[in-house]
């Protein structure tokens, strides 16, 4: 095995760390062991609808259009839900930072930690490097927090700062012969990453970092580790990847016990919503400073979708519309008001404390031309929403701001008592974005890029879509399939992806036995 050592000074330079608390083997709130079944190729049964391949009509080549793949998710995930709530509820009891830090000694010792690191920038993208350390069984840090300034934390985490006073309290090192190492594994660097290859229960030292998960994919690819302990974790807080329409709402309830706005960002959703009660839709359009007529129209088709689909009786609901283009919110209003009551931050006219301390805030491309701060208010405006979440864009729809509104949202209302949840995730397709069906969903964090390969049918019609709140990160569902980039792609983290998604797991057994064991460690000087 190698092991390679990180400088201090890259380590000193983190600017913002997360330290969390993990069960013991770095466990993934594992709860009954369950039987791993072998991969099941589909059976796949023709369309009536002509699909496009390479520019040849194909009339025998089975295929969906969105809204026949989004069929498994009309009807919720609550009981599953609940199942990973319990779970969570349960680990945070056990391992929650003001249990550990009474610990004895010895016990406290003995624990295990993962680093989380973020460096400000989208929300979506570095909010998921939060959320796949708390997967990993973790608690959040406390002090100076990833977007501190808007987002409050709950009472269930450490800082590093205080970790390295407790090892030097407690005598860790000295009395107990355990150093404060650090190993980190990056998702980011394939031929490096232990995350398919590696028992991480075994791992040893008292920190872990896993870095570059800036989506929900790299903590859910421990489905497939070659390591039955590591599988059958993941396969107890993520569900069965093939049963696509029972996986649990996992990254919704971790966020219901971990994040909350902070009071200004609060003030400001209050500020919006006016004492009324809360919004019944939340619409987000990424548009990226397009004003498409086709998106608006489909997105106006699926807010009506939704108000039907969840028997929504007030003769106007409330609907909050977010996006990251000022125009566009212009334009949609007065179509959306012609049925339903329109709710809008408009951060110009809010004089709240943020709005005085934060107005000349650094802008990000992601946010638009509005302070960064008005996309955290947005967010939390629009997790009020109460029965769905739509999601609208110019290129890629779903993309990981949207879902984490949808797994937020759906998270808040569901009861504990909840026999079922009722919250929906629906995404918007304009027939534009459709033309090679759903080819040109791209990149790992968008919701429909498991959907993107050859069993999609190309020129549909506009599309609005039940949709995951848990985004896949394998193609084990019927009809989902990978496109080339993404086998390429696959294949240099020694996974053989067929075109219908299914993996080789006798490559993968060999390809690991074959690899070099790389293991980063950085030992803390207190």
């Amino acid at each position: 095995m190698r092991y390679v050592g990180r400088r201090r000074r890259r380590v000193a330079l983190l600017p913002f760390l997360i330290l969390c608390v993990l069960v013991t083997g770095l466990e993934l709130f594992m709860l009954a062991l369950r039987p791993l079944d072998p991969p099941r190729v589909p059976e796949f049964h023709r369309s009536n609808n002509a699909s496009t391949l390479n520019g040849v009509a194909e009339s025998r080549r089975p295929c969906r259009t969105v809204e026949e793949m989004g069929k498994d998710f009309r009807k919720g995930v609550g009981k599953e839900s609940l199942r990973v709530r319990r779970i969570i509820h349960n680990h945070f009891l056990v391992n929650g930072a003001s249990r550990v830090r009474g610990l004895p000694p010895e016990q406290f010792c003995s624990h295990g930690f993962v680093l989380g690191k973020t460096t400000e920038a989208g929300f979506g993208n570095e909010m998921y490097k939060v959320l796949t350390a708390a997967a990993l069984s973790v608690l959040l840090n406390r002090g100076k927090y990833p977007f501190g300034d808007y987002i409050s934390y709950s009472n269930f985490t450490f800082t590093m700062k205080e970790i390295k006073h407790l090892w030097r309290h407690n005598d860790c090192e000295s009395k107990y012969g355990r150093k404060l190492v650090m190993r980190t594994d990056d998702f980011e660097k394939p031929v490096e990453t232990n995350v398919l290859c590696s028992n991480w229960k075994k791992w040893k030292q008292p920190i872990i970092w896993f870095q570059g998960t800036t989506d929900s994919v790299a903590v859910q690819f421990f489905l497939k580790n070659i390591h039955s302990q590591m599988r059958i974790a993941a396969l107890d807080l993520f569900g069965h990847p093939q049963v696509l329409g029972l996986r649990p709402n996992v990254f919704g309830e971790l966020m219901r016990v971990l994040i909350s706005p902070s009071e200004d960002v609060e003030a400001a959703v209050n500020w919006v919503i006016g004492g009324g009660e809360n919004p019944d839709i939340s619409l987000h359009m990424r548009m990226l400073m397009n004003r498409s007529v086709r998106a608006v129209q489909a997105a106006l088709h699926c807010i009506k979708k939704a108000i039907r689909s969840q028997h929504i009786m007030s003769s106007r609901p409330k609907v909050v519309l977010v996006s990251d283009t000022p125009a566009l919110v212009k334009s949609i209003k007065p179509n959306i008001s012609e049925f339903a009551e329109v709710l809008h931050f408009d951060y110009e006219k809010f004089k709240g404390s943020i709005f005085k301390d934060k107005h000349n805030s650094n802008f990000r491309k992601d946010w638009g031309t509005a302070p960064r701060w008005v996309a955290f208010v947005d967010f939390f405006l629009a997790t009020r929403a109460r029965y769905a979440a739509v999601s609208g864009a110019h290129r890629r729809v779903g993309t990981t701001y949207a879902q984490l509104i949808a797994a937020l949202a759906a998270a808040n209302n569901l009861g504990d008592n909840s026999s079922g949840s009722r919250f929906l995730f629906v995404s918007s397709f304009q027939s534009n974005l459709l033309t090679n069906g759903l080819k040109n969903q791209i990149g790992w964090g968008h919701v429909w890029n498991r959907y993107a390969g050859p069993l999609s049918c190309h020129n549909q019609a506009n599309q609005c879509a039940f949709t995951a709140v848990l985004p896949s990160a394998w193609w084990d569902g019927l009809w989902q399939s990978p496109i080339p980039r993404d086998i390429n792609r696959l294949a240099s983290y020694g996974i053989r992806l067929s075109g219908l998604g299914t993996v080789d797991n006798d490559y993968l057994q060999n390809y690991c036995k074959k690899r070099k064991t790389v293991a980063r460690t950085f030992t803390f000087k207190l």
